[in-house]
């Protein structure tokens, strides 16, 4: 069963905007919002006027001064004064958030047409505040110091899976080479270098160990950037075909960290299998999808939660090649967080917004051969708040 099935209406995504990812320093937030929602709003081929509802997903947590950003929407068009405008908040996962409330107004019939923006500035902030907003999203390290940030708690994640199943360095370089090679043709990427799998995998002056065994190659880099989409019941005659919203789903786990199996990520397997269950598919009629890989033992934990591979087995999926480009199931065409960037607000709906574009056959340098179906993944914390969405083409 679909969700068009279950709940009697189509979810489409209709229009799109995407801002390069990156340290943007002639940018702000309001400027970014606006740029991504007006192209989204055009290339739905509709008025703003006919935007009914809005939903911003934003982290911040203290990196900037302004708490309150739901309205900077509106400075797009004089005709948007009065829309309902919210801002979504649900830590890295805050883009897939929003696209999922406003989906949800969709389905309740409060809205025929929704603008999803997914925003964050975060280079401007230093090290120290940047850091400390992060580990906001844990249980057990929020306010507390930490010279290794939120990498050392994915680091320990790391540990726990290498004594439980074995080393995982040299398969977490190849992840993070991997997405540095398919970030090169990421035009919005923030890293378009390919690295090579013997610089990801060696520790060096360019290349140091951040927090035992993740180096940097292992970790998505600070951002700046946004993405939009326009949200509809019914086609709008935009510039691309529309991509429907076959299914969606959202799990949290329990928040500290003794509750939880560090390698699991159980609440992550039950959102895959909600989303997937209500598309009525399986992980065989993906042709891709794009994850979340803040770090790349993510990525890894990913294969496993997503019924790729069993538990413990995820490095098959690397060494045997299918998550490439060419594989059975690519994996972050995009470059993923770890080369495309990880403005944490905009990311899962930058994860929306790049599918779309690869169902529809304009992801240019990206493209796939014509897909037919994805999945888009979207994390908050270590496994906390989980989002997936199946979209196929129309």
């Amino acid at each position: 069963m679909s969700l068009k099935e279950q709940f009697g209406k189509d979810v489409l995504l209709t229009g799109w905007g995407h801002s390069r990812f990156g340290k943007l320093t002639d940018e702000t937030l309001e400027s970014l919002i606006v740029q991504v929602a007006t192209e989204a709003i055009g290339n739905a081929g509709i008025e703003p006027g006919q935007i009914d509802e809005i939903y911003l997903g934003q982290f911040n947590s203290g990196m900037m001064p302004l708490a309150f950003p739901s309205s900077l929407a509106l400075q797009v068009s004089e005709q948007l004064a009065n829309v309902p405008s919210t801002r979504v908040e649900n830590a890295c996962a805050s883009g897939s958030a929003a696209f999922q409330q406003g989906t949800k107004s969709l389905l309740a019939g409060t809205a025929k047409t929704v603008l999803v923006i997914g925003a964050e500035k975060m280079t401007h902030a230093g090290a120290d505040v940047v850091g400390a907003a992060l580990l906001g999203a844990d249980y057990d390290m929020a306010g507390k110091a930490s010279s290794t940030g939120f990498t050392g708690l994915f680091a320990e994640v790391a540990k726990h899976y290498e004594k439980r199943y074995g080393p995982v360095s040299d398969v977490l370089g190849t992840i993070a080479a991997k997405n540095h090679r398919n970030g090169v043709d990421n035009p919005y990427a923030q890293l378009r270098k390919d690295l090579g799998e013997e610089f990801c995998r060696t520790v060096s002056d360019k290349n140091p160990m951040v927090a035992d065994p993740l180096r940097r190659t292992d970790c998505s880099p600070v951002s700046d950037g946004a993405a939009a989409v326009v949200l509809s019941v019914s086609p709008t005659g935009g510039a691309t075909a529309p991509v429907r919203l076959a299914g969606f789903g959202h799990a949290n786990d329990f928040f500290p960290t003794e509750r939880r199996d560090p390698t699991a990520f159980n609440a992550t397997r039950a959102s895959w299998q909600r989303a997937l269950g209500m598309a009525g598919v399986g992980l065989e009629d993906l042709d891709f999808a794009e994850v979340h890989d803040c770090f790349t033992i993510a990525e890894l934990l990913m294969y496993e939660a997503m019924g790729l591979t069993e538990p413990g087995q995820g490095t098959r999926a690397v060494q045997e090649g299918w998550v490439f480009k060419d594989g059975r199931l690519p994996i972050n065409v995009s470059g993923g967080l770890k080369a495309k960037g990880h403005p944490v607000g905009a990311t899962g709906v930058s994860q929306h917004v790049i599918a779309a574009m690869q169902l529809t056959g304009t992801a240019g340098g990206m493209q796939l051969a014509n897909p037919r179906r994805a999945a888009v993944q979207n994390m908050g914390g270590v496994g906390i708040a989980n989002y997936v969405s199946v979209l196929e083409a129309v």
